[in-house]
């Protein structure tokens, strides 16, 4: 295994940095490809992982200003290394999130919603009424794109792998806010045309899985639309008709949160609006935590393991 527990000394505390104690932080698909080496960050080793969490300020440094001890503060970026029970970082590396909202919801909230939020939001104008489809939509982007979307009275056709508790799967998406859930193999059917009388065509698609489903879910895009694609889970590229570029124009572009980070690192205020806009739904109740198993931190190894299995519907986080 690549990973092990280890004791290390918290480092002295620096003017600028802040000692937080960790509460809990989620392990994601994408903390593990970053372990195997097969995403765009590689941390220098020997490296803490996780990108993702919330912990508890217990003291700042001298000239440290916007935090203070008792504060709730999540990661402004990815690489943090959230697995661990307290680390001293530095001030800008960390965003102040309130204390009313849920626990699970703040060590879930700097990178699904955020993605989903800005997927919904940068690429197409969506007015209510409009849709949206997507699939894997029971992933942790899935779960908060739907939730979004139904607060902003965006419908929603959500694309779910074909599984043993599917009807169970159905219901939960449902209960969220889903407006459709329809398997891969539906795509294809004639009976998609019925979905479409009542919901316009979708004029956005968000694409994490690659291959086959993105092909078909390409086919009931609206003229001019765009899929964005932020995951290939598939791990097989996005193929498109011809015809679909000449006759109808759709628009393929990427994103990825930790570039948008980037691209506003010297625009605080667009970043505080997001996180902004997202608290004020979770406290509404619109958004809340992905489905979510709460791991004491010596069992990470099976944590590690249940988030490797195939049609995994609940999130691994680790209390710490």
């Amino acid at each position: 295994s690549l990973f092990r527990l280890k004791d290390l000394e918290v480092p002295k505390l620096g003017d600028s940095d802040v000692h937080v104690k960790m509460l809990a932080a989620p392990i994601n698909p994408a903390d593990v490809n970053m372990i195997q080496g097969t995403y765009a960050i590689l941390s220098p080793l020997p490296a803490v992982g996780g990108n993702e969490g919330v912990g508890e300020v217990l003291e700042v440094g001298s000239r440290v200003t916007a935090l203070k001890p008792g504060d709730w503060v999540i990661p402004a970026d990815a690489g943090l290394g959230t697995w661990r029970t307290r680390g001293v970082f530095p001030e800008e590396m960390l965003l102040k999130v309130p204390r009313d909202i849920p626990v699970l919801c703040a060590a879930t909230l700097s990178v699904n919603p955020c993605t989903a939020f800005r997927m919904l939001g940068d690429f197409e104008t969506l007015a209510p009424g409009d849709s949206v489809i997507q699939n894997a939509a029971n992933s942790g982007v899935g779960q908060a794109v739907i939730q979004i979307a139904k607060a902003s009275g965006i419908k929603t056709i959500n694309v779910v792998r074909d599984r043993p508790d599917l009807p169970q799967l159905v219901e939960r998406l449902m209960a969220l806010g889903a407006d459709h859930v329809v398997t891969e193999e539906m795509l294809r059917k004639p009976e998609m045309k019925d979905i479409f009388k009542s919901i316009p065509k979708p004029r956005l698609a968000l694409n994490c899985v690659g291959g086959k489903s993105t092909t078909e879910m390409l086919r009931h895009l609206q003229p001019k639309g765009t899929m964005v694609t932020y995951g290939g889970m598939a791990k097989q590229p996005v193929m498109v008709p011809v015809s679909a570029f000449i006759f109808r124009d759709v628009r393929l572009r990427g994103f990825w949160m930790t570039q948008w980070r980037k691209d506003h690192a010297r625009d605080p205020e667009s970043v505080a609006a997001m996180m902004d806009s997202l608290c004020q739904l979770i406290r509404r109740g619109q958004l809340t935590a992905p489905a979510c198993t709460q791991v004491p931190l010596q069992d990470y190894k099976a944590a590690l393991e249940a988030t490797m299995k195939p049609f995994v519907s609940s999130k691994q986080i680790l209390l710490l």
